[in-house]
């Protein structure tokens, strides 16, 4: 439209007005409007028109008129003009009257620094289903978490490209959506079609099996293994009865490792293979950080919103014993030890689908209500496979609670590249020695697992000892003693 009014004003102004009321007339007369034929107010289809001084111009798709608004004529097209008094144009433009909807592809988004692939493990949508923007349809296993494969725009699925269990990388296409609602009906015909098609199939199989029971040639061979029978006789080695006892193998199913197991059980292991791995065992009196909590726990969770539990006392117990061994906290690199003069602690998480260690960044300037505000935050996320990458990368220290299960006594593996973890256990009522007195006590058996290269016993002691401390006593953290 900019480009006729530029016309308008020189044929105003008088450029070669006459020349132009000669060509301009022509085309209006040779382009007279009629009522069979559909107005277009649109411009060129995927066309592009380059306009120069004095050149000569080849109007591909509608006549000079048409601009203007007037009836379009099959007489107009493939018609040349010039006009001389038209400067450099290049535009490319398309009707108004373009086809509805469009297919958009759903990708694989990017997983992390540290991540390369992943493994289609879930597709949650099916052709023919409607789907929001943002919605996801597949869910994608990676090494260390699971990602989703969300819709791009609202519409309906017309394909699904990838399958489970494939190996995806980042912008690998898994399916594809229609905007137009019609793509819905179209992929349910299709469906229905091969369906039809097998029940015809179906009816051609049973035939053979009709004709396969007349197989004698099968009851005879039977007869001739039976002397093969009598070999019972040596019954004397004792790994020829234990064989019938073994369960048919039609018991048994095989189930691929995910990915996550696999990086699990690939971690555990090097750690064992690195480490000179070695445990320390002491007990703890649960009495008076019990006491506290049963005291104050309303309050607690009054004014904070959260309630007050015990990973919180060991925590704080934990970050007193790393700043007074800082050896614990620290990590053998190459021939260099790393000293970290910071406290990120990784609480270890069982999830349905394997162990994560969400961590804990700079808690030692915490207080009680914002780690347990922080714990409750990565283990909700953990449970629902929602955790990020970059919410479990790092870590200085780690504690494992295997107390939630039950667990009496344990010794937990380094999680690499830290070089000791706290193992928690259950709390039981065992009698102890108090004042010169038997009494019940609630006692919890704590471990240290740590690398012997780096960390002396000495050291490993000294360190469950202050733990041991603290949650005994917790006034020693307002006075640091």
């Amino acid at each position: 439209m900019a480009i006729w009014s530029i016309v308008r004003r020189k044929v105003v102004n008088g450029c070669n007005s006459s020349y132009f009321s000669s060509i301009i007339g022509k085309s209006w007369k040779s382009t007279s409007a009629k009522a069979s034929h559909p107005r277009y107010y649109g411009a060129l289809s995927k066309e592009t028109s380059v306009f120069v001084r004095g050149s000569r111009v080849v109007v591909n798709a509608v006549s000079l008129p048409s601009y203007l608004g007037s009836s379009l004529s099959s007489n107009a097209i493939m018609s040349r003009v010039t006009l001389p008094c038209i400067q450099t144009f290049n535009t490319s433009i398309r009707l108004f009257s373009s086809d509805e909807g469009g297919s958009v592809d759903a990708v694989v988004p990017y997983m992390g620094e540290s991540i390369s692939d992943g493994t289609l493990a879930t597709i949650l949508k099916k052709p023919g289903d409607r789907v929001e923007a943002d919605e996801p349809i597949a869910q994608i296993e990676t090494d260390k978490v699971t990602i989703d494969v969300s819709s791009p725009t609202a519409g309906t699925i017309e394909k699904i490209v990838a399958k489970e269990g494939d190996t995806v990388e980042p912008g690998f296409k898994i399916a594809v959506i229609s905007k137009s609602s019609g793509a819905a009906t179209k992929v349910e015909d299709s469906e229905k079609k091969p369906e039809e098609s097998k029940p015809e199939k179906k009816e051609e199989k049973p035939k053979p099996v009709a004709e396969s029971p007349p197989s004698p040639k099968v009851e005879t061979s039977p007869p001739k293994e039976k002397p093969r029978a009598p070999p019972p006789p040596p019954p004397a080695s004792g790994a020829s009865p234990r064989e019938p006892q073994l369960p048919p193998k039609d018991r048994e199913r095989r189930v691929p490792m995910t990915r996550l197991r696999k990086r699990v059980a690939t971690r555990l292991k090097d750690s064992q293979n690195t480490f000179a791995l070695l445990t320390t065992f002491n007990e703890v009196d649960m009495t008076n950080l019990m006491k506290l909590r049963s005291e104050y726990k309303d309050a607690f969770l009054e004014k904070h919103g959260v309630k007050l539990g015990l990973m919180s006392g060991f925590i704080k117990g934990a970050i007193s014993a790393l700043q007074n061994q800082p050896v614990v906290n620290a990590v053998i690199d190459g021939e260099d030890i790393i000293y970290r003069d910071y406290v990120d602690i990784s609480i270890a998480v069982g999830t349905p689908k394997g162990l994560v260690v969400p961590v804990l960044r700079n808690v030692e300037q915490m207080n009680f209500a914002e780690i347990e505000k922080e714990i409750n935050r990565l283990a909700k996320k953990a449970t629902a496979g929602t955790i990020s990458i970059d919410e479990m990368a790092g870590g200085t220290f780690t504690i494992s609670n295997g107390g939630v299960y039950g667990s009496l006594l344990s010794t937990p593996i380094i999680n690499p590249p830290q070089s000791a973890i706290l193992g928690m256990h259950s709390i039981v009522n065992r009698p102890m020695v108090v004042g010169g007195e038997v009494m019940s006590r609630p006692m919890m058996y704590i471990a240290l697992t740590y690398d012997h290269r780096l960390i002396d016993g000495r050291e490993a002691v000294l360190f469950l000892r202050r733990i041991k401390d603290v949650v005994e006593d917790p006034r020693r953290l307002l006075l640091d003693i």
